[in-house]
């Protein structure tokens, strides 16, 4: 069953509830049930009497399909029930803000046994909390903190009633990291949706770049495809640099001038229902590569063919990074900008000079998505650099973006000063190895040039 909400994507009630009873079954494999309480995103006031665009919590969206704010859910792994708590119907507020399912609405659209009113969590938590042996919530969260202290002091006060709080707290973060790092099929198709959009973005933005307009005039470039296309908003702040901003990892698209001789350096993606892309592209702004642009054009792109050698089920997460750093390293060694062997090099970190971060990361609703990048058997105690790597798996999602930032420095050439390559495509581990989803914006110089050229 599919149901139709006033303010987002079709809501499939099977996907959501196979995701609540899978992290129910996981805290009962884990401490033999429980119960769990996760809270969506706060509205963030921007000035006086304004909001930001609303924003809810991954992990909350992730279990419920539910978009309003003010809201909760609470699963019970002990019966595999889950209750949502959201806004009560206001019809005079919905004249202003738009609609409200209301709990009632709430609970037969989404899927949920009971829905009530959040103005009662408060009320209702010691009851649902009394005598429960583990309790998880978001720890480091301060709308679930104050919830749970206020409940744990009620009980408290209950004690000689029999009513007692649960002994133990456990962070729901892990085992919900666990669970979104693998991706289901209708994820992957919103994610592979994403990044075409993604891609027709950076294609419009090659196509309008002219010499002597502003890096916000692509920036703008960027948003209209987005929305255009039917993205909800960026999934980050687009970085739009051009010339020596690009050596600037996360710089914000401001008014600098687009000058002949330039590399612009675009990392944007949009979010579609929920989920992530992420895609860099770098080209000239005159729409012709200089020798000097060729030569780490070439050597970023042959960088990021050898991560994808890397990229399988199996394969450790470590390994496409490492590939990365040595082809990077090798190549800096041949132009002369470094000194001494290559295993010295990459021993040392000194290619860090020119390329200071790891080859990609993890994917998904958030574009720093959830997952630990090592494992943690909890039978030994590893220091953090001693754990193992993951192992990649299919429906894995991540990127791929080495990069080369030229700051000036005696030991470069000036013809190569202030120049920030990066390529970066989104990847999909598949059962026989990867799938890129975003390679429909090019990397190939000559059909960058092509493309500029129309």
């Amino acid at each position: 069953m599919t149901v139709y909400s006033p303010l987002t994507a079709p809501v499939c009630l099977k996907q959501y509830l196979e995701r609540r009873n899978a992290l129910m079954q996981m805290m009962r494999d884990t401490t033999d049930g429980g119960i769990a309480i996760i809270w969506t995103a706060p509205e963030m006031t921007r000035n006086s009497d304004t909001y930001f665009p609303y924003r809810y919590d991954s992990d909350f969206y992730y279990l419920t399909g539910f978009s309003e704010p003010d809201a909760a859910v609470l699963l019970n792994a002990n019966d595999g029930t889950s209750t949502l708590f959201c806004r009560n119907k206001d019809f005079e507020r919905e004249i202003w803000d738009g609609y409200r399912w209301g709990p009632e609405a709430a609970a037969q659209a989404f899927g949920f046994e009971t829905a009530h009113s959040i103005a009662d969590l408060t009320q209702m938590l010691p009851a649902l909390l009394a005598n429960q042996g583990i309790l998880y919530m978001q720890l480091g969260n301060s709308i679930a903190e104050s919830y749970i202290k206020i409940a744990y002091q009620t009980l408290r006060q209950q004690q000689r009633q029999g009513l007692l709080a649960p002994e133990h707290i456990r962070n729901i973060y892990p085992l919900l990291a666990e669970q979104r790092l693998i991706k289901d099929a209708s994820e992957l198709k919103t994610m592979a949706d994403a990044a075409s959009i993604s891609a027709q973005a950076h294609i419009r933005a090659m196509q309008n770049c002219r010499v002597g307009q502003r890096e916000y005039q692509l920036e703008a470039d960027l948003l209209y495809t987005f929305r255009h296309q039917g993205a909800q908003s960026p999934a980050y702040n687009s970085i739009v640099a051009t010339g020596a901003n690009a050596c600037v990892l996360h710089y914000r698209a401001g008014d600098s001038i687009v000058r002949a001789g330039d590399m612009v350096l675009i990392d944007a993606g949009c979010e579609l229902d929920g989920y992530a892309s992420d895609i860099t592209r770098t080209f000239p702004a005159n729409g012709v590569f200089t020798a000097e642009q060729t030569i780490i054009y070439e050597l970023v792109l042959a960088a990021q063919s050898a991560c994808l050698d890397y990229l399988a089920p199996n394969k450790l997460f470590n390994e496409y990074n490492d590939a990365a750093s040595r082809v990077i390293s090798q190549g800096l060694l041949d132009l002369g900008w470094l000194k001494g062997s290559l295993d010295s090099v990459l021993e040392q970190g000194t290619y860090r000079q020119f390329y200071m971060h790891r080859a990609g990361h993890w994917l998904g609703m958030d574009v720093h998505d959830c997952g630990d990048y090592r494992l943690l058997n909890h039978t030994i105690t590893y220091s953090p650099a001693e754990r193992p790597w993951r192992p990649l798996q299919a429906g894995m999602a991540l990127t791929v973006e080495p990069g080369i930032y030229i700051r000036p420095a005696e030991n470069v050439p000036e013809a190569f000063w202030n120049m920030g390559i990066r390529i970066e495509d989104d990847a999909v581990i598949t059962d026989k190895g990867y799938e890129l989803i975003s390679r429909t914006a090019p990397v190939d110089i000559a059909e960058i040039e092509a493309i500029m050229r129309q």
